[in-house]
């Protein structure tokens, strides 16, 4: 095992350990007696901060891999830059301020959320697709062409396999990143388990924070946890092995 993996496992380490030991921490000191007594209510902003998270993420998916393969063909190369300017521009708002601007522009409530989530979440993904098309060996891409590969051929069968793991790594930010400031959606009315977080902070009520605090923290992580175990079963270990080295 190399110095840079060994360092990444033992920051994964280090965070799983400390997420544990807040959760016995808050248990301990009694801070989730408003999940066990307001179940119900726990339930319903748990599943829209879930819905929030999933269609502004899918989203994102479906509008950044696409981009992000176009813009390495060969004739739109030239625009690379420009669409490269414009999707840092999105994710250079404050997340705060792309909320406003999306409430005045749509109002309050999940759509506005789901809108402004996918623009602060699009950068990621974005990104790891080109890089991750860019860093392929052209030597590969040119031994493909010699074998009479379609470019489409080449694309699903040569490059999309060995970007995988770039891909998914673009993905898995987007999705941690999503969950997190999915709890602002409170401010504009697109409920979310950040009704808990800011109604604790505005009452000066630890029970209210923890209890919507600390879901939140878990769900980013185990988030985090199954993308990662995907990126084991979707990439080649080849690409994996590259790429890790």
């Amino acid at each position: 095992m190399n110095t840079k993996k060994f360092i990444g496992y033992s920051v994964r380490f280090m965070i799983y350990a400390l997420v544990i030991f807040f959760f016995i921490w808050a248990i301990q000191n009694q801070y989730f007696n408003y999940i066990f007594s307001q179940s119900s209510t726990f339930l319903v902003l748990l599943r829209q901060h879930i819905e929030i998270v999933l269609v502004s993420s899918l989203i994102a998916v479906a509008i950044a891999l696409p981009a992000g393969i176009l813009i390495t063909r060969p004739r739109f190369r030239k625009a690379e830059w420009f669409v490269s300017m414009i999707v840092n521009f999105g994710q250079s708002i404050p997340s705060l301020a792309v909320l406003a601007l999306m409430m005045s522009i749509l109002g309050i409530g999940f759509k506005t959320a789901v809108f402004a989530l996918f623009i602060y979440s699009i950068l990621p993904i974005f990104r790891n697709t080109v890089a991750g098309i860019n860093s392929i060996d052209p030597n590969m891409v040119d031994a493909a062409k010699g074998m009479g590969m379609k470019p489409s051929q080449i694309l699903f069968r040569i490059e999309l396999p060995n970007a995988a793991y770039s891909i998914l790594a673009g993905v898995r930010t987007a999705v941690v990143l999503n969950i997190g400031t999915a709890a602002l959606a409170y401010v504009i009315g697109g409920g979310g388990l950040g009704v808990w977080i800011f109604t604790g902070i505005q009452l000066f009520d630890n029970g209210y924070l923890i209890s919507g605090a600390v879901p939140v923290t878990l769900m980013a992580v185990l988030a985090d946890f199954l993308l990662r175990r995907l990126e084991n079963i979707v990439v080649p270990k080849g690409s994996r092995r590259s790429v890790e080295t």
